[in-house]
């Protein structure tokens, strides 16, 4: 038997936080769908690093581009105000440990806050854009704004796609299947997913990549 939920909210939904429900789309906590971690870096416009830890977002293209397509991007926030400024911002994947660091950076961010001090992140010169690195990251992504859309059309979320000019890997890192699929790789977000039945459970996780199978 398969549980059916349309565009109206459950009644059972609890919420647990005043707003989640406008923040959030029911259909968020019903999915579960894990999404990749990252922090987007990008300059204030003060001149101070800032740092955006995000997810809900996917990285492809085809030979003309390879693109970060960053959805759910709040476009109250500090991030979403640079990158619309300067147009130019970095995609940085750290492990799991950096977990609590990247959250320091949501609490404590300030328009005269150096988040990359905050977090206790290494600050490193881009090679392509001008936006701050994260030396931490294994992987980051240089990127120039390519697209912004109104996700909803309603003010809160937008989605912004940024054109990679130049990626960074620690040579670690750069082995193909390697520890980017393991504890210090690729983190990812587990966001609450809801008991379907009772409409409760607030819990989220972070997880990692358990490599199943080679495909030769």
């Amino acid at each position: 038997m398969k549980i059916e939920i349309g565009t109206e909210r459950p009644a059972n939904f609890n919420e647990y936080w005043p707003g989640q429900y406008e923040i959030f789309s029911h259909f968020e906590y019903v999915t579960g769908i894990p999404h990749v971690l990252f922090a987007v870096t990008t300059f204030k416009e003060n001149g101070l690093p800032n740092v955006n830890f995000h997810s809900w977002s996917s990285f492809q293209g085809d030979g003309d581009g390879f693109f970060a397509i960053l959805a759910g991007l709040y476009q109250h926030t500090h991030a979403f105000a640079d990158i619309l400024r300067s147009g130019e911002f970095c995609v940085n994947f750290l492990a799991a440990r950096h977990y609590d660091a990247l959250e320091r950076t949501i609490r404590h961010n300030e328009c005269d806050s150096d988040e990359f001090r905050t977090g206790g992140f290494t600050e490193e010169k881009a090679a392509a854009v001008n936006a701050p690195r994260i030396a931490e990251a294994f992987l980051t992504l240089e990127c120039r704004k390519e697209k912004v859309l109104d996700l909803s059309g309603a003010g809160k979320t937008a989605l912004v796609i940024g054109r990679v000019l130049h990626a960074a890997a620690e040579e670690k890192f750069a082995h193909g299947l390697d520890d980017k699929y393991g504890p210090d790789g690729f983190m990812f977000n587990i966001h609450a997913p809801i008991d379907l039945i009772t409409g409760e459970d607030n819990r989220g996780g972070i997880g990692t990549i358990k490599l199943e199978r080679i495909i030769e």
